[in-house]
Formats: C-alpha cells, sequence, structure tokens
C-alpha cells in the first residue's frame, strides 16, 4: 500500500501542467523577469523580420516547445491570452475566473516560415476534437484556439478548413479567435521542456499526449 501510494503521489506531480515553486528564484538563476523579452542569437540565413502568432493549445510547455525548434521560429514564450484580467497570474488563470487560455506568442521570421505553415503545425500537434482542455489537462485555461489578427484571419481560415475536412466538421472544437492581448507568464514557466526535460516527459508520458496524437492524426508529436 505503501508503494503504491508513493507511486501514485509521484503520478499526480509529473501529471499537472505546473512547475510548482521553482527552485531558486528567476533572479538567482539569472532568468528574465516577467514579461521581460530576450534577444536570441541570430538564425542561419536570417531576413530581419519579425511577425507574431499566438496559438493556445493546452499546456503551454507543449505548445512552446513544439514550436521553438522550428526553423525561422525567433522565440516562443508562454503566456495567457483571451481574458478580461491584466497582467493575471498563473494561479489566478488555472482557477479559471479570468477567462484567459493558457497560450503561446511565436515571433518568426515571415522569409522563413510563414504564417499558414506554423497553423498546419499547430494543429498536429493537439487534439482539436477536445472541447474541454488537452490530454490530461482539462478545463477552461486549457481549451484550444487560435488568435489570429485581421490580417492573419484568412490563412487561419483556410489552415483550420483543411483541418476540418481531415477530422470531420463534426469532431472539430477548436476556433479561430479575433487577435488578443499575450500576457507573459512568470519567468519559471518559460522554457520548461527544455530546463527540466525529465519533468516534462514524464508529464507527457503519463498525460498519453503521443497515443492520443496517433489516435486523432495518425502520426505522433511531444
Amino acid at each position: 500500500m505503501g508503494i503504491r501510494f508513493s507511486a501514485l503521489i509521484v503520478a499526480v506531480a509529473v501529471a499537472a501542467c505546473s512547475p510548482g515553486e521553482p527552485a531558486q528564484s528567476a533572479s538567482a538563476r539569472g532568468a528574465p523577469a516577467r514579461g521581460a523579452s530576450t534577444t536570441p542569437p541570430p538564425q542561419a540565413n536570417d531576413s530581419g523580420r519579425r511577425e507574431v502568432a499566438v496559438f493556445a493549445g493546452g499546456c503551454f510547455w507543449s505548445v512552446e516547445a513544439n514550436f521553438e525548434a522550428l526553423p525561422g521560429v525567433i522565440s516562443a514564450v508562454s503566456g495567457f491570452a483571451g481574458g478580461t484580467v491584466a497582467r493575471p497570474s498563473y494561479e489566478q488563470v488555472v482557477r479559471g475566473n479570468t477567462g484567459h487560455l493558457e497560450a503561446v506568442q511565436v515571433t518568426f521570421d515571415p522569409a522563413r516560415i510563414s504564417y499558414r505553415q506554423l497553423v498546419d503545425r499547430f494543429w498536429r500537434t493537439i487534439d482539436p476534437t477536445d472541447p474541454d482542455g488537452q490530454f490530461c489537462d482539462q478545463g477552461a485555461p486549457y481549451a484550444t484556439a487560435v488568435f489570429a489578427t485581421a490580417a492573419q484571419k484568412p490563412a487561419a481560415d483556410a489552415s483550420r478548413r483543411a483541418a476540418v475536412q481531415a477530422l470531420g466538421p463534426a469532431r472539430f472544437a477548436t476556433p479561430v479567435r479575433d487577435a488578443a492581448r499575450f500576457w507573459a507568464a512568470e519567468a519559471h514557466h518559460q522554457d520548461f521542456a527544455r530546463l527540466n526535460p525529465a519533468r516534462y516527459a514524464g508529464y507527457s508520458r503519463f498525460c498519453g499526449r503521443a497515443a492520443r496524437l496517433r489516435a486523432v492524426w495518425g502520426s505522433s508529436e511531444r
């Protein structure tokens, strides 16, 4: 019984999309303060142009990890979008009373990767048939959406139509929403998968991400 209870505690610890209290303060680790931006080193063939896209795909650990390694993506920042409270904290958002979704702001070089390519990629990394969350993260803050500006909306809608055709309109639940103010999450939420690979791998396995994505799309993503 003691072994089973210990295993359950470990499983619960890795299952939630919450890092808990950071081992060190952000300033002690040299991490940027909340909302601060960092300038990554230039990528090969960087045109210097920058555009921004915002995606809500459940736990922002996974959305961030799925975008930040793509050629042409300059940065991916975890945060919140779509709510009514200014500068929300993580605790406020996960309680579900601010209207925000966990989201990721993707800054990209449009000469190297297009907005349409990013939206096409997004669908394949989520389960757009679940209206209530993603994988083991359920509840309003983990709902999915593409937040699109007026200029981005035609490409986002076209991408969504293609994805709907692949899965069927009766099953597809993820909307394209109007662009909303994005608020960066606290510093210890950033780059979680990269900085905590063992914790993230355990979370992903426990939540059954790969198996569910195979069931929905016939392929595996992180």
